[in-house]
């Protein structure tokens, strides 16, 4: 009897996986067609960072370049670096399934602390930012443990804590405002770095600041692009990828030169960057980061992979106490002083910043990065509307609508993806 061979048996036979068939299987992807598949399939990646060029265009032309002025794109700067700061614990919380209500409050906690301390008991500014951390950490503790060990879902935990610590800062500010802070203290979030290294009309520092960030990307991008090819996942092809390289490396440095030609380089942008890379690092190259993402995109396979589920949901919310913290020390050195009433709805404008720069609502899915994006749209949008004198109300309806956009677009991306498999 004779043994029918299938037609797919022959082709299997003579695929070879050598390393003779790297470039073609290179080459495959590299082509046009299949780089507008690979833009394709990123569009809810790269569509964010074409939005925001856009929107800083437009508001451009409706503010008649004031908005894209020196002391402006300072200002943007310092006025929301802590919403920024802000969105880099929420967009690793949201990634792991959950929510964080409690950060505004934890923003007036903590800047109220070091208010105390240092204004009312005349301690260091220094031992003033120790403080906030320490109480902070504290705060992230305890919501960690309900939610991690005792198992109370973290919309409730982080809404009690919301009302607890917005108490607490009252009893600990005894309702009144403290100001000023001493001139350490305030630098934080006001200093800057200028004359370091000279310069006629702007600071050399700052744009030597901003060419090692510009060298800096391109290198990470550059191993970023040859770790895909040996592996043979698609990329774009070797001029595409020099054109985006030039591309952002452009914007830093028109960004940097606004910088130089103001104040020069604020020491909270430092601080900002400093924690941007760090936590980057942490979200895709370490144990820790992978965890986040398993446990967001299914948690029943992510414990039955060994990982302790518990330990990474607690820590995620000592990371967030950490990060408000941060915050609040940069928003009452902004201030130059504690009220009761501070971060009031700062989580809504951080949660915003993550859902808008693409996490996902379901979790296992976002990027710092990418919140940080999100973040400045909304930065962006809010200075312009102010420059244009448009009412808050309208702002707030505005803020909303893009807000409930992007989570639409989400949905409808998921959807897609369902229907096309």
């Amino acid at each position: 009897m004779t043994r029918t061979v299938p037609p797919s048996s022959e082709p299997e036979a003579q695929t070879s996986t050598g390393p003779k068939d790297v470039a073609p299987a290179v080459a495959l992807h590299t082509g046009t067609s299949d780089v507008r598949a690979l833009l394709t399939s990123n569009l809810r990646q790269s569509g964010i960072y074409v939005a925001f060029v856009v929107i800083i265009g437009l508001f451009a032309v409706l503010t008649g370049g004031t908005s894209l002025s020196p002391g402006n794109v300072t200002n943007i700067v310092l006025q929301y670096s802590y919403i920024l700061i802000l969105a880099i614990g929420m967009v690793i919380v949201i990634i792991a399934g959950h929510i964080d209500l409690s950060v505004g409050s934890v923003v007036a906690l903590t800047g109220a602390t070091s208010a105390v301390l240092v204004i009312q008991q005349g301690m260091p500014w220094w031992v003033g930012v120790l403080a906030a951390l320490a109480v902070g950490l504290a705060i992230g503790a305890w919501q960690g443990f309900w939610v991690a060990y005792v198992g109370i879902p973290a919309f409730i935990v982080t809404l009690a804590g919301m009302l607890l610590f917005r108490g607490l800062t009252l009893q600990v500010l005894d309702n009144i405002s403290l100001s000023p802070f001493p001139q350490g203290y305030s630098r934080i979030a006001s200093g800057f770095l200028n004359g370091l290294l000279g310069g006629n009309g702007y600071d050399a520092f700052t744009l030597l600041i901003g060419a090692i960030a510009v060298a800096g990307y391109a290198v990470s991008q550059y191993r970023s692009r040859i770790a895909r090819i040996r592996y043979e996942q698609p990329v774009e092809s070797f001029p595409l990828f020099v054109l985006k390289i030039v591309l952002v490396g452009a914007v830093v440095m028109a960004f940097a030169w606004q910088l130089a030609t103001a104040r020069g380089l604020p020491i909270v942008l430092i601080i900002l960057a400093v924690l941007i890379i760090a936590y980057s690092v942490i979200t895709t190259r370490t144990v820790f980061g992978r965890q986040v993402y398993a446990i967001g995109g299914n948690l029943a396979a992510a414990t039955l992979s060994g990982v302790k589920v518990r330990a990474v949901n607690f820590w995620i919310f000592v990371n967030m106490g950490f990060l408000a913290a941060v915050a609040g020390v940069v928003f009452s050195s902004r201030s130059n002083g504690a009220q009761p009433s501070a971060g009031n709805m700062f989580e809504l404008d951080a949660i915003a910043a993550a859902f808008i720069g693409g996490a996902a609502v379901t979790g296992g899915v976002g990027t710092v990065v990418g919140a940080m994006v999100g973040g400045l749209i909304m930065a962006v949008m809010s200075n312009g509307m102010q420059l244009m004198g448009v009412d808050q109300s309208i702002q707030s309806v505005v803020k909303g609508l893009v807000l409930l956009l992007a989570v639409a677009f989400d949905v409808y991306n998921k959807r897609r993806a369902g229907a096309s498999r």
